[in-house]
């Protein structure tokens, strides 16, 4: 059998099953683990199924739902909060600093409340209520509430951000795809992160490892956008080879 016609097949077994072992394709197709190891991840690198520990899950597309803040706290919080200190760390006095809307920008916000005469570009109302009595001084976008994330999106957020400079931009995504791009489930979330980047010197990502693979409905940049990505130690191998390939520079906590 040739290799794109076990592929094919790998596929179909994937979409019929919902998931696929290394083992059993092994046995299925009198193969090696390694050719099937290599054939999973041509396949992942194609964006046609998400690479796992030992298989293959589907690739999960436009099905991540809009959740709310509250909701997106109680997932992956302990690698959130590693990756959070490590952007922290990176920040230094009199700097200029954009964080977007997100669990993970929120707990950064945090960990900068005392840095010396820093400024925070946010389009997230609460991160500006986190900052308020801190020393911290902070610029808050215009623009529509989206009341499920506290930020502001719209033609307002956008403008204004156009017309402002900053050192880094901390950006939280709900997917991650090294072949697709970053990912939001909301297209006006998408075009005011677009904005950001646009406005930073460096656009840093913080993502743990289960936003990779995945795809959502709004793309906001390619990965050539972007500079830095820190997540844990979850991130699949073939993407973090990738990722290094495409000359991101790539944080593990």
């Amino acid at each position: 059998m040739l290799s794109e016609e076990r592929r094919r097949e790998i596929l179909e077994l994937l979409r019929s099953d919902g998931r696929v072992l290394v083992s059993d394709l092994a046995r299925r197709f009198r193969t090696s683990l390694i050719t099937i190891r290599k054939d999973l991840e041509s396949l992942h690198g194609k964006g046609e199924l998400e690479r796992t520990h030992g298989g293959a899950l589907p690739i999960r597309t436009g099905a991540i739902q809009d959740q709310t803040l509250h909701e997106k706290e109680r997932l992956h919080r302990n690698e959130k909060l590693r990756i959070a200190a490590a952007a922290a760390r990176m920040i230094r006095p009199s700097q200029v600093i954009i964080l977007d809307s997100g669990t993970t920008t929120t707990a950064i916000a945090r960990g900068c409340r005392h840095v010396r005469n820093l400024t925070v570009i946010t389009n997230a109302t609460n991160i500006a209520a986190e900052l308020a009595d801190s020393n911290v001084e902070v610029v808050l976008t215009g623009g529509t509430l989206r009341k499920n994330s506290f930020s502001l999106v719209g033609p307002l957020a956008e403008e204004s951000l156009r017309k402002l400079s900053a050192d880094m931009l901390f950006l939280a995504v709900d997917g991650f795809h090294v072949t697709y791009g970053l990912t939001t489930p909301n297209q006006l979330e998408a075009r005011v992160n677009r904005a950001m980047s646009d406005s930073a010197r460096r656009t840093i990502v913080v993502s743990d490892s289960s936003k990779f693979g995945r795809r959502s409905l709004s793309l906001i940049m390619p990965v050539s956008s972007v500079h830095e990505a820190i997540t844990d130690r979850g991130i699949p191998k073939p993407d973090l080879k990738a990722l290094r390939e495409a000359e991101v520079e790539v944080t593990i906590v």
